[in-house]
C-alpha cells in the first residue's frame, strides 16, 4: 500500500499523524536504549571528558545527518521544502533561546526530549517538568508570552523571508553534508571504542538519527501528494508537545504529525523500558531539586520556542538539513549548559568528582 492509498482509505491528517506515530515509536525505543541526551553529553563536555555521552550524541547527530543527506541526492526528500527552511530565521531568537534552554535542560536534568523518553519509563519528575514545558511552550507559542517571545525573535532575523543553508552561506558544495556527517560519524565509533561502547548501544544511538531522517522522508512524501498544504517536518518537542496538549483539551483540534509523534514516543520508550526491565517508578528527592527542575523546564518551553526548536528539533532536525539558524541555536545550547553546569555543580563537586 503506497501513501495515496493510504491517503484515500484514512484521509490525509490521520495519514500524517500515522506518520508522526511511526517516527516517534523509532526514535522511543532508539532513544531510551541509548540512553542519547544532550544535558549529560554537554555536561561530560564540560567536566573535560569524551566519554560515553558525548560519543553516543556524536554519533546520533552524524547519523541524522548522513540519512538526511543520503536521502536528498536520492531524491527522497528536500531540505529546501521543509518547515525551517521555508520561513524567516532568527538569529536573535537562536541565541538567546539557545542560551536559555541550555540553562534550562541542566537544571531539568535533561533536555525536553529526554524528559519525554524518561517519563515513559516510569519517571514522575520528567511527567512534571515535561507538563511545565509542553504548557510554557504553548504560552509562548500562542498564549501571553507569545509577544515578547516575537519581540525577541524579530531583533535579528534572516533576509528574504526565509532561514538560510548553511552550506550555501559558506558556499560549500551539496556533497558535503554528507561527507561532514561520515566524518564526524568516525570521530564518534573512535570515542565509542575509547569508552568501550557495545555495539547495540551504537545501533540504537544510529537509530535516533535514522528516526530523524524518516520523519522527513515520510511527511515530504506525503506533502508531494496530499491536496491540503503539509508541513515537512520531523522529529522535534516544543510544538509537538504544545500541539499534542491541545489536541486533548480542544475538541476542535485536527490529527498532524506533531499529534501522532509525541505518543509514538511514549508508546516506544515504554514498550522498550518493559522488554528491558528498566522501567521503575521514580520521583523528587527533595523539594529543592524539584523547584530546579520546574524553573529548568519553563526555561527550555520559552527557549525552544524562541530558538526555533528544541535539543532534537534545533540540534539534530534542523541541523541535519543545515539550517543555519540550528546550527546557531545548538551551539548556544552547549554553551548555556556548559555555563550553568559551571556556575552551579562543578562548584559543588570535589576536585576528583568534577575530573
Amino acid at each position: 500500500m503506497d501513501i495515496v492509498e493510504i491517503i484515500e482509505s484514512i484521509g490525509e491528517g490521520p495519514t500524517a499523524a500515522l506518520f508522526g506515530l511511526i517516527t516517534g515509536i523509532v526514535f522511543g525505543v532508539a532513544a531510551q536504549r541509548s540512553n542519547f541526551c544532550l544535558r549529560a553529553a554537554t555536561v561530560e563536555f564540560a567536566r573535560g571528558r569524551m566519554g560515553s555521552k558525548v560519543a553516543v550524541w556524536l554519533l546520533t547527530f552524524s547519523t541524522a545527518v548522513v540519512w538526511v543527506q543520503g536521502a536528498q541526492m536520492l531524491g527522497l526528500f528536500r531540505g529546501v521544502d521543509s518547515r525551517i527552511m521555508s520561513v524567516p530565521g532568527s538569529w536573535s531568537g537562536a541565541i538567546i533561546g539557545g542560551l536559555m534552554f541550555g540553562a534550562g535542560m541542566v537544571l531539568s536534568r535533561g533536555c525536553s526530549g529526554r524528559l519525554l523518553v524518561l517519563a515513559s519509563t516510569g519517571n514522575l519528575r520528567s511527567v512534571v517538568s515535561g507538563l511545565i514545558f509542553a504548557v510554557t511552550a504553548q504560552m509562548s507559542l500562542k498564549g501571553i508570552l507569545a509577544p515578547y517571545r516575537d519581540t525577541l525573535a524579530g531583533l535579528w532575523v534572516t533576509p528574504g523571508g526565509e532561514n538560510v543553508s548553511l552550506l550555501t552561506m559558506l558556499r560549500l558544495p551539496e556533497w558535503f553534508g554528507l561527507a561532514f556527517g561520515v566524518a564526524v560519524a568516525v570521530l564518534a565509533l573512535v570515542l565509542a571504542r575509547k569508552n568501550r561502547i557495545g555495539p547495540k548501544v551504537l545501533i540504537f544511538a544510529s537509530g535516533v538519527g535514522f528516526s530523524v531522517a524518516v520523519g522527513w522522508v515520510l511527511t515530504w512524501s506525503l506533502a508531494q501528494v496530499a491536496f491540503e498544504p503539509v508541513p515537512v517536518t520531523s522529529a522535534t518537542f516544543s510544538g509537538p508537545s504544545a500541539n499534542t496538549l491541545m489536541f486533548f483539551l480542544d475538541r476542535n483540534a485536527v490529527l498532524e504529525f506533531d499529534v501522532g509523534l509525541v505518543p509514538g514516543v511514549v508508546i516506544g520508550a515504554f514498550l522498550s523500558s518493559l522488554l528491558a526491565r528498566e522501567f521503575a517508578w521514580q520521583a523528587f528527592d527533595s523539594v529543592p531539586v524539584m523547584r530546579r527542575s520546574m524553573i529548568g523546564a519553563v526555561l527550555m518551553g520559552f527557549g525552544a520556542m524562541l530558538a526555533g526548536g528544541c535539543a532534537i528539533g534545533a540540534g539534530v532536525t534542523g541541523g541535519s538539513v543545515f539550517a543555519a539558524t540550528a546550527w546557531l541555536a545548538l551551539f548556544c545550547m552547549w554553551i548555556g549548559a556548559m555555563t550553568t553546569d559551571y556556575l552551579l555543580d562543578q562548584r559543588n563537586l570535589s576536585p576528583a568528582a568534577a575530573c
